[in-house]
């Protein structure tokens, strides 16, 4: 019998020397590194990436809706071979037949008028006709120029507050794209220190196994010397036991927690992430008034608040240029006929078309005042909610850079109290060894070192997590001290 525990006892320390097995394809990367990776190569980063194109080539649109548009149209040609009813200067209706050929082209170039909300268009045109039959001719008229304004009077004008929000709608995708990257940082950065977690619990379990294996060997012998008592060797043989059922559960972590960053990063599964512990951080001195400068400046949170404040201006403008509207529409320009080409342009007639139509509700029960009414208060609704919302996020920066603050110090103590807790341990086993202790304290010793090493690694994850949490809102390097900043340019093509 104790030759099988003596060979089994040599087995798992000959396991222990190998160390933490590999999966398959390794690399050791720092945090930093997984951090890079994350933002290059993770399926968020290319959601993120695309959902920029799309705000890119929107605002595109946009600027190139404020040019002005040229465009051709032809008819080449159209023909027609019909009967058609006519009427006789008797009154009687006959049919008649026709035959025609048909051609047409004209050269557009459209404007609209941001500032007005009109429309600016001029226009040429060539217009053949050409009679088929017994009596055969042909006709061309021509359109040199036309100038064309349409114009509503009282409407609210949409080309102007597209004008406003455009730019800051794509300015404020800009910023998305930072902040997601900057949130696929702090995701990559919680899979990696779950996996350093992970592989720590592993090492813990497998030395806790080996300190076991080696006290149990010595309480037995201890034992028959008549040292220590049964129940303290049959204590250490179920610490022995728990250990290994401990390390069986560590190292499933282990394989779950390197299986999640390596499918976040876009790595095969037996690609092995080897993490490492983060050294003590700096201390980076960070005050209330330069985050929420900062927050203010480079955020979405001014921009979303402008957006809104447009949004509410143009409703109540919509609703009160639906109280009456008044559309004016104008054409001026030249046209000339004739049997030829040259003959159409000369000699030249005026074409002059003036129209305003008017639409006035004389009696629509208020409805049209009460959707004012309403737009106004749910104007003064979104303002509130607005102030509120400059509160609470105000509020929201000043806990996370108090929260930052304590979080070095936290750093720090988690430090010192694992340092101290592992020579704590130190101390324990040996005095365990000269029989000074019970299996009681040394199992308090090592249950308190295990925790204050999971309390350490917690800790430098909450640190940096802070951090990351203020470089997301602030969208700024309090390390570097300076901006985030991208080419967006470059990014997008």
């Amino acid at each position: 019998m104790m030759t099988k525990k003596r060979f089994l006892f040599c087995v798992v320390i000959a396991a222990l020397a190998s160390g933490i097995s590999s999966r398959g394809q390794g690399r050791v990367m720092t945090l930093e590194e997984v951090i890079i990776e994350a933002r290059k190569s993770s399926v968020d980063a290319q959601v993120a990436l695309n959902s920029l194109r799309s705000a890119y080539w929107n605002y595109r649109n946009y600027r190139a809706g404020l040019l002005p548009e040229v465009s051709f149209s032809a008819t080449l040609p159209s023909f027609t071979k019909r009967y058609s009813s006519y009427q006789n200067p008797d009154g009687s209706y006959d049919f008649v037949h026709s035959s025609a050929l048909e051609a047409s082209g004209s050269l557009n170039i459209t404007q609209s008028l941001w500032a007005t909300g009109g429309t600016l268009s001029m226009s040429t045109s060539l217009n053949f006709l050409r009679q088929i039959g017994k009596n055969a001719y042909s006709r061309f008229m021509s359109i040199p120029v036309a100038i064309r304004l349409n114009q509503p009077i009282f409407a609210a004008n949409p080309a102007k507050y597209n004008r406003k929000t455009s730019p800051l709608q794509y300015r404020r995708s800009q910023i998305d794209f930072m902040v997601s990257t900057e949130n696929l940082a702090r995701t990559a950065m919680r899979l990696y220190f779950d996996l350093i977690i992970a592989r720590e619990q592993v090492i813990i379990q497998k030395k806790n196994l080996e300190n076991a294996l080696k006290l149990h060997e010595i309480a037995k012998v201890k034992r028959e010397m008549g040292k220590i008592s049964q129940n303290d060797v049959l204590q250490l043989e179920l610490n022995t036991l728990n250990a290994q059922s401990a390390l069986t559960s560590a190292e499933s972590g282990l394989t779950s927690a390197s299986f999640s960053l390596s499918s976040f990063l876009g790595y095969e599964d037996d690609f092995e992430i080897i993490p490492v512990i983060p050294e003590n951080p700096p201390h980076i001195a960070v005050n209330f008034n330069d985050v929420y400068e900062m927050a203010l400046k480079n955020s979405d949170h001014s921009i979303s608040r402008r957006l809104s404040e447009l949004a509410a201006d143009y409703s109540v403008a919509s609703a009160k240029g639906n109280l009456r509207r008044i559309d004016l529409y104008a054409q001026v320009g030249f046209t000339g006929t004739g049997d030829n080409l040259s003959a159409t342009y000369s000699p030249l007639q005026n074409n002059e078309v003036i129209s305003i139509g008017v639409q006035i509700p004389l009696l629509d029960w208020g409805k049209r005042r009460g959707q004012i009414k309403m737009a106004e208060s749910n104007r003064e609704v979104t303002l509130a909610r607005l102030r509120q919302q400059d509160t609470q996020f105000r509020q929201n920066i000043f806990l996370l850079v108090d929260r930052f603050n304590s979080q070095q110090r936290q750093v720090e103590i988690a430090s010192l109290s694992d340092t101290i807790a592992q020579r704590r341990y130190d101390t324990n086993v040996a005095s365990f060894m000269m029989g000074k202790i019970s299996t009681l304290d040394l199992d308090n010793s090592q249950s308190a070192k295990d925790s204050q090493r999971i309390s350490y690694i917690n800790a430098l994850y909450y640190y940096w997590n802070c951090y990351y949490q203020i470089r997301t809102l602030t969208l700024y390097d309090f390390i570097n001290r300076k901006d985030i900043e991208n080419d967006f340019e470059k990014i997008v093509k």
